[in-house]
Protein backbone atom coordinates (compact mmCIF):
# COMPACT_ATOMS: atom_id res chain seq x y z
CA UNK A 1 0.00 0.00 0.00
CA UNK A 2 1.32 3.43 -0.92
CA UNK A 3 1.55 6.32 1.53
CA UNK A 4 -1.27 8.09 -0.34
CA UNK A 5 -3.48 5.00 -0.06
CA UNK A 6 -2.64 4.71 3.64
CA UNK A 7 -3.52 8.37 4.25
CA UNK A 8 -6.80 7.91 2.37
CA UNK A 9 -7.48 4.86 4.52
CA UNK A 10 -6.86 6.90 7.68
CA UNK A 11 -9.22 9.63 6.46
CA UNK A 12 -11.91 7.07 5.66
CA UNK A 13 -11.61 5.31 9.02
CA UNK A 14 -11.57 8.62 10.92
CA UNK A 15 -14.78 9.52 9.07
CA UNK A 16 -16.35 6.24 10.24
CA UNK A 17 -15.13 6.99 13.77
CA UNK A 18 -16.62 10.50 13.72
CA UNK A 19 -20.02 9.22 12.61
CA UNK A 20 -19.91 6.52 15.29
CA UNK A 21 -18.87 9.03 17.96
CA UNK A 22 -21.79 11.30 17.07
CA UNK A 23 -24.24 8.42 17.50
CA UNK A 24 -22.61 7.31 20.74
CA UNK A 25 -22.59 10.80 22.24
CA UNK A 26 -26.30 11.14 21.49
CA UNK A 27 -26.99 7.78 23.12
CA UNK A 28 -24.89 8.63 26.19
CA UNK A 29 -26.61 11.98 26.59
CA UNK A 30 -29.95 10.17 26.65
CA UNK A 31 -28.58 7.73 29.23
CA UNK A 32 -27.70 10.63 31.53
CA UNK A 33 -31.13 12.22 31.06
CA UNK A 34 -33.82 11.84 28.36
CA UNK A 35 -33.81 15.61 27.70
CA UNK A 36 -30.03 16.09 27.62
CA UNK A 37 -28.60 17.36 24.33
CA UNK A 38 -25.34 15.85 23.04
CA UNK A 39 -23.52 19.21 23.32
CA UNK A 40 -24.56 19.52 26.95
CA UNK A 41 -23.34 15.97 27.60
CA UNK A 42 -19.92 16.92 26.23
CA UNK A 43 -19.83 20.01 28.43
CA UNK A 44 -20.83 17.96 31.48
CA UNK A 45 -18.04 15.48 30.75
CA UNK A 46 -15.50 18.25 30.22
CA UNK A 47 -16.28 19.92 33.54
CA UNK A 48 -16.54 16.56 35.35
CA UNK A 49 -13.12 15.49 34.03
CA UNK A 50 -11.23 18.78 34.33
CA UNK A 51 -12.93 20.45 37.27
CA UNK A 52 -14.58 23.86 37.59
CA UNK A 53 -14.52 25.92 34.39
CA UNK A 54 -15.65 29.26 33.06
CA UNK A 55 -18.17 29.16 30.22
CA UNK A 56 -15.79 31.26 28.12
CA UNK A 57 -13.08 28.58 28.48
CA UNK A 58 -15.56 25.92 27.37
CA UNK A 59 -16.60 28.00 24.34
CA UNK A 60 -12.95 28.40 23.39
CA UNK A 61 -12.07 24.72 23.91
CA UNK A 62 -15.06 23.48 21.90
CA UNK A 63 -14.78 26.32 19.33
CA UNK A 64 -18.46 27.20 19.67
CA UNK A 65 -20.38 30.40 20.25
CA UNK A 66 -20.61 31.64 23.85
CA UNK A 67 -24.39 31.93 23.46
CA UNK A 68 -24.64 28.26 22.49
CA UNK A 69 -22.54 27.29 25.51
CA UNK A 70 -24.70 29.47 27.72
CA UNK A 71 -27.89 27.72 26.54
CA UNK A 72 -26.40 24.26 27.12
CA UNK A 73 -25.06 25.25 30.54
CA UNK A 74 -28.45 26.68 31.52
CA UNK A 75 -30.04 23.36 30.59
CA UNK A 76 -27.45 21.49 32.71
CA UNK A 77 -28.22 23.83 35.62
CA UNK A 78 -31.97 23.26 35.24
CA UNK A 79 -31.42 19.49 35.27
CA UNK A 80 -29.29 19.81 38.41
CA UNK A 81 -26.07 18.49 36.83
CA UNK A 82 -23.98 21.66 37.18
CA UNK A 83 -24.12 24.77 39.28
CA UNK A 84 -22.83 28.28 38.78
CA UNK A 85 -20.73 29.95 41.43
CA UNK A 86 -19.19 33.41 41.39
CA UNK A 87 -15.67 33.50 40.02
CA UNK A 88 -13.44 34.64 42.90
CA UNK A 89 -11.08 36.29 40.38
CA UNK A 90 -13.81 38.19 38.50
CA UNK A 91 -17.13 38.99 40.16
CA UNK A 92 -18.81 39.49 36.77
CA UNK A 93 -18.10 35.91 35.71
CA UNK A 94 -19.12 32.55 37.10
CA UNK A 95 -17.48 29.19 37.46
CA UNK A 96 -19.29 25.99 36.54
CA UNK A 97 -19.05 23.03 38.88
CA UNK A 98 -20.52 19.57 38.50
CA UNK A 99 -23.03 18.74 41.23
CA UNK A 100 -23.05 15.42 43.09
CA UNK A 101 -26.00 14.36 40.93
CA UNK A 102 -24.13 15.28 37.74
CA UNK A 103 -20.98 13.50 38.88
CA UNK A 104 -22.94 10.35 39.76
CA UNK A 105 -24.75 10.20 36.40
CA UNK A 106 -21.56 10.94 34.48
CA UNK A 107 -19.71 8.23 36.41
CA UNK A 108 -22.49 5.68 35.81
CA UNK A 109 -22.53 6.31 32.06
CA UNK A 110 -18.71 6.17 31.90
CA UNK A 111 -18.71 2.82 33.69
CA UNK A 112 -21.21 1.45 31.17
CA UNK A 113 -19.14 2.87 28.31
CA UNK A 114 -15.96 1.18 29.57
CA UNK A 115 -17.81 -2.10 30.06
CA UNK A 116 -19.17 -1.93 26.49
CA UNK A 117 -15.72 -1.14 25.08
CA UNK A 118 -14.10 -3.92 27.09
CA UNK A 119 -16.67 -6.42 25.77
CA UNK A 120 -16.24 -5.31 22.14
CA UNK A 121 -12.44 -5.43 22.36
CA UNK A 122 -12.27 -8.65 24.39
CA UNK A 123 -10.27 -10.37 21.64
CA UNK A 124 -7.57 -7.67 21.80
CA UNK A 125 -4.73 -8.44 24.20
CA UNK A 126 -3.31 -5.82 26.57
CA UNK A 127 -0.35 -5.11 24.30
CA UNK A 128 -2.64 -4.42 21.33
CA UNK A 129 -4.82 -2.10 23.42
CA UNK A 130 -1.78 -0.20 24.73
CA UNK A 131 -0.30 0.05 21.25
CA UNK A 132 -3.55 1.36 19.80
CA UNK A 133 -3.91 3.91 22.63
CA UNK A 134 -0.32 5.04 22.05
CA UNK A 135 -0.88 5.39 18.28
CA UNK A 136 -4.11 7.33 18.82
CA UNK A 137 -2.33 9.67 21.26
CA UNK A 138 0.49 10.19 18.76
CA UNK A 139 -2.02 10.82 15.95
CA UNK A 140 -3.92 13.37 18.06
CA UNK A 141 -0.73 15.08 19.20
CA UNK A 142 0.43 15.39 15.59
CA UNK A 143 -2.88 16.94 14.56
CA UNK A 144 -2.92 19.26 17.59
CA UNK A 145 0.51 20.54 16.63
CA UNK A 146 -0.65 21.03 13.02
CA UNK A 147 -3.73 22.96 14.19
CA UNK A 148 -1.52 25.37 16.13
CA UNK A 149 0.55 26.04 13.02
CA UNK A 150 -2.51 26.06 10.73
CA UNK A 151 -4.42 28.51 12.92
CA UNK A 152 -1.76 31.11 12.17
CA UNK A 153 -2.27 30.49 8.44
CA UNK A 154 -6.05 30.07 7.92
CA UNK A 155 -5.91 30.14 4.11
CA UNK A 156 -2.98 27.75 3.76
CA UNK A 157 -3.61 25.41 0.85
CA UNK A 158 -6.89 27.07 -0.15
CA UNK A 159 -7.12 28.47 -3.66
CA UNK A 160 -9.50 31.26 -4.44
Amino acid sequence: MSRTEALLGIEREVGVLIRRVRRVITARALMVHPDLQPAAYLILGYVADLGPQRSSAIAEKFAIDKGAVSRQVQHLVELGFVERRPDPDDGRASILRVTAKGRRRHHEVNALRRQFLDERLSDWDDEELEGFADLMARYNASLDAAELVGSAQPDRGVRR
